[in-house]
């Protein structure tokens, strides 16, 4: 059962509160109250509200406490277990060992070893819900890195390319008004960019929308489904976060639409596999094509960049095999923190396991120790190997090593009982847990009573198999929710960066987009108009080529902000230059940043539509006040009602930014007209999370 994350730091604590009752429980039960106060004073070591208490003082109250219980009222010095656990968790650590020393000296062999014990696991457990705390309080820490990291990729892969692309374009213009005699010519060129530039931003815009991998997996299955190819997609939950997801999602959609072109496939099967710190992309067809990858394009040479390697070969059985094998990326601190927690716990249960055994020698008569000591092996390797899970198969050999040695060892076997019970608490529900571990306490007493045991051994022998349950089940749930957190915050983390690319090919689509189209537009104009006015066009276009610029920064997670007003003016003067006579009626007043910033990228869509879309000779632009916001109203006379499909892409994302300040977007024909209607409310409501005035997304 996976708990919420945000109940892992009260469930861990929990689980300490419990597992130290426990103890306390045996030495009450044993005619020791003063364990209710070293329990209590333990606790405070728990619950990090009481953090203040800590200190030299609590130590020494502790040591006063547990040496009137064990010198004046002759408890067990097992109980000392407490001030040992607490010693280790501070810088007073070192005074462990003489504690330890004189619960040897005073006690019996038992007695000590419970001392050690009760200390290990005091300290582990206690150290294992820090570590809770610890990674519950960094969760979207690694979300927020990879965001970052994501951001840093887009603008390296932005200014290689289209930032390259604007410096072009300005280089040529410049030269065009310098040069007026050599101007057409120079002009043809930078028209070639432009375009080329705007169709790199759309297919860009689009790779961002579709380059992650279980997206990509699921396209994959549909796509081979419905062309009559069997698919066994086996991927789990491997997601791989930034550009080693990005890499594999595209040999993906290159090995399937290989597959699909040639059309000769009838079963596939896709496997993602993490291990060994590599990602493993393996596509496997009976496709009838010989080895190569061809295909692929620079494929395996950005593979081979990211330390990776791209292949195709043959099975023995003549099927068509394409892997692809990449680094996984994961930060060295991050893969530290995790072993550290696993290696802690591994570590301390299999001590406890030891101690509770050679506990149990100590009561096997010598001739017998041999076969009992095989017997605690083999349930130890069982525990041991089975922290990651357990079969059905292992718990019923352990329930047999449990109850049949008890033949053979009599009273020395009783105390193995608890490691039963903890698989139980580990493997099923609670509401069958807790009743199969009261049989199992319960079988434990009946067998002491047969075997003529004191009424106070049998209380002792009885709850300690719940003790013994309890520590082994904290242990390993402990370093279990550490890992659970951990997989939630590297999930935390391939949402945002999905969330992040998302936003890019928005900006993409919706700022940078717009741009280079207007750009593309005033620079084909200016080679049809005479010197004069195409002077006039190209200074414009210079003007449009800073704003690009900006427009980039902002896909990239740079801050910008907006002009609603400034982005009215760029419109009519675009739409002008197309033919398209304008009109524009805008309320003077004050809007919040992030309001006038999403309806300025209504605005710029809208325009993009209308020259895309349209064949209107006329369009109105106005905004008006409405229902405690702001409605902004796009109107032109060429609606086509036949003219679908690139344009929905950008409706979709107007939607989604208004939608996230609380606000709405209509869009549609009527009698020959096209309006787009968008309203937000001027005190957003952040439906979706605040939009920042920089780039909501």
């Amino acid at each position: 059962m996976r708990i919420r994350g945000d109940r892992q730091p009260a469930l861990a604590r929990g689980i300490v509160t419990v597992v130290l009752a426990g103890f306390a429980g045996v030495y009450v039960l044993a005619g020791s109250p003063l364990a209710i106060v070293v329990l209590g004073l333990q606790l405070v070591y728990v619950f990090p509200g009481l953090r203040k208490s800590r200190g030299w003082w609590l130590l020494a109250v502790q040591a006063v406490v547990v040496s009137t219980a064990t010198l004046g009222f002759g408890t067990s010095v097992g109980i000392a277990g407490f001030l040992g656990g607490s010693l280790l968790l501070t810088s007073w650590w070192p005074l462990a060992v003489p504690v330890a020393v004189g619960a040897v000296l005073i006690g019996p062999a038992d007695s000590a070893i419970s001392m050690v014990l009760i200390s290990l696991v005091i300290y582990g457990l206690t150290r294992l819900t820090e570590r809770v705390d610890e990674v519950h309080a960094a969760r979207t820490a690694l979300a927020m890195a990879a965001v970052a990291e994501e951001r840093l990729r887009i603008s390296a892969e932005l200014s290689q390319g289209l930032g390259n692309g604007l410096v072009e374009i300005t280089k040529g213009v410049r030269l065009a008004l310098a040069d007026p005699g050599r101007a057409g010519e120079t002009l043809g060129e930078v028209t070639s960019a432009a375009r080329a530039f705007l169709a790199d931003a759309r297919n860009a815009a689009a790779s961002y929308r579709a380059t992650s991998l279980a997206p990509e997996v699921a396209t994959a299955r549909t796509m081979l489904a419905a062309a009559g190819v069997t698919t066994d997609v086996r991927a789990g939950d491997v997601e791989p976060v930034g550009p080693t997801g990005a890499l594999l999602a595209t040999v993906l959609r290159e090995a399937v639409t290989e597959i699909l072109r040639r059309a000769v496939a009838r079963t596939c099967s896709i496997e993602v596999v993490s291990a060994g710190g590599t990602v493993r992309l393996r596509v496997v067809s009976d496709d009838a094509r010989t080895a190569e990858d061809e295909g692929f394009g620079d494929l395996p040479a950005r593979i081979a960049a990211a330390g990776g390697t791209l292949s195709t070969g043959l099975t023995p059985e003549g099927r068509l095999v394409v892997e692809a094998v990449v680094p996984e990326v994961r930060r060295p601190v991050e893969a530290v923190e995790e072993r550290g927690a696993y290696v802690l716990s591994v570590a301390l249960l299999a001590t406890v396991l030891v101690g509770f055994s050679v506990k149990a020698l100590l009561l096997v008569p010598g001739v017998e120790i041999v076969a009992a000591a095989v017997c605690l092996a083999v349930i130890v390797v069982m525990q041991l190997r089975s922290v990651d899970g357990r079969h059905m198969v292992a718990l019923a050999l352990m329930a047999l090593l449990t109850y049949l040695p008890i033949l053979a060892f009599g009273r020395a076997w009783l105390g193995v009982a608890g490691f039963l019970a903890g698989p139980l608490l580990l493997v099923f529900p609670w509401a069958v847990a807790w009743p199969l571990v009261a049989c199992v306490m319960a079988s434990t007493a009946l067998i002491a009573v047969r075997l003529g045991l004191p009424l106070e051994v049998t209380l002792n022998y009885t709850v300690s198999t719940l003790v013994t349950g309890l520590v082994v089940y904290g242990l390993i749930r402990l370093a279990r929710q550490v890992r659970e957190l951990q997989d939630l915050r590297r999930e935390l983390a391939r949402a945002a960066v999905v969330e992040e690319r998302l936003r890019a090919a928005r900006d993409l689509h919706d700022l940078l987009g717009h741009s280079l189209a207007a750009i593309l537009l005033k620079c084909e104009l200016a080679r049809r108009l005479d010197p004069v006015r195409a002077r006039a066009e190209l200074e414009d276009v210079l003007v449009m080529a800073v704003r690009a610029e900006a427009d980039m920064r902002a896909v990239s997670g740079e801050a910008q902000g907006m002009s609603l007003d400034a982005e009215a003016r760029s419109a009519r003067s675009v739409l002008s230059a197309a033919g398209i006579e304008t009109e524009v009626d805008l309320v003077e007043q004050e809007l919040p940043a992030e309001v006038e910033y999403v309806l300025g990228v209504v605005l710029r869509e809208a325009v993009t539509n209308v020259l895309r879309h349209s064949t209107a000779d006329f369009c109105r632009i106005s905004t008006t006040p409405a229902d405690g916001g702001m409605r902004l109203r796009v109107r032109n006379d060429g609606a086509r009602p036949a003219a679908r499909g690139r344009g929905s892409s950008g409706i979709g994302n107007l939607t989604v930014r208004l939608a996230a300040l609380g606000g709405t977007l209509t869009a549609g024909a009527d009698d020959g007209w096209f309006e787009l209607d968008a309203w937000a409310p001027v005190s957003p409501s952040y439906v979706g999370g605040p939009v920042p005035a920089g780039g909501p997304g």
